[in-house]
């Protein structure tokens, strides 16, 4: 079973800044936040984490490449600590697809088709942080419960942010676990059929992908994986996870991102 994460986009929201860094490689406390993201999909049921990345963000890749340079300089001036740090991150288990044109979330899960083999699989969004990785194995025991049924994590929102998200559509069926009838993106307020919205952590079956590459481009010619999982449900089952807001941090925006590194900072 694999952990995807798509990781091609530009970072326009934290520009200039991302014109030399990858926005995945901002540090986050104490490390980059894809690492975050990496040691969460690893603490998961998968068995590997394949990274969607563009070609052009090398950085990624190199953090994650074994430097046993390095680590041999830092352990030789006695910073073992260190070397030990850089040792554990070369050693994660990562592979890469690459996305060569930015067409949407769907198209960027679409990229990592072949590594899947026609298994379940995990999508984590980068932008979303989930350090004590308790998320995906929740997941995956809803799956487990219903027959090995798609899982969406979804997350309460304020009124006034119900606007700004995917939000779901359906009944609670136990505590903290609703059936999914529809997904609806960025409904006006009056029209939200609930206030639960897609958080960034998906459990998927091999369907998905199938549908993915039947889906075609929508607004601004992206491929969406919404339109994916819309088709799901008219084969499937589907649920979502109702997930405590403490549990994860999202750091889409230079706000958000500097809220999520002085609360992960001061619980060091």
């Amino acid at each position: 079973m694999k952990a995807i994460i798509p990781a091609a986009g530009l970072g326009t929201r934290f520009l200039p800044a991302t014109k030399a860094v990858p926005k995945e490689m901002l540090l986050v406390a104490d490390r980059p936040a894809i690492q975050y993201v990496v040691e969460e999909g690893l603490a998961s049921a998968a068995d590997e984490v394949v990274i969607v990345n563009s070609r052009e963000k090398r950085a990624i890749e190199e953090h994650f490449s074994p430097n046993p340079e390095l680590v041999a300089l830092l352990r030789e001036r006695g910073k073992n600590e260190y070397a030990d740090v850089v040792e554990y991150v070369g050693n994660l288990n990562v592979t890469y697809v690459y996305q060569d044109e930015a067409l949407g979330l769907g198209h960027a899960v679409l990229c990592a088709a072949d590594a899947c083999a026609g298994e379940p699989f995990y999508v984590l969004l980068g932008d979303v942080l989930v350090p004590n990785n308790n998320m995906l194995p929740a997941m995956q025991e809803v799956s487990d419960a219903h027959g090995g049924a798609s899982v969406i994590a979804v997350m309460p929102v304020p009124d006034e942010e119900v606007s700004r998200f995917g939000v779901i559509a359906g009944a609670e069926v136990s505590d903290g676990v609703w059936k999914i009838d529809a997904l609806v993106e960025k409904p006006a307020l009056e029209d939200a059929p609930s206030n639960l919205a897609v958080f960034g952590r998906y459990l998927l079956t091999p369907r998905v992908m199938e549908l993915l590459s039947d889906v075609k481009p929508g607004v601004g010619g992206e491929i969406q994986l919404t339109d994916a999982l819309d088709a799901l449900l008219a084969e499937e089952e589907m649920y979502a996870l109702v997930i405590d807001p403490k549990d994860g941090f999202d750091t889409g925006t230079v706000s958000s991102w500097l809220d999520t590194n002085n609360v992960l900072f001061n619980r060091k």
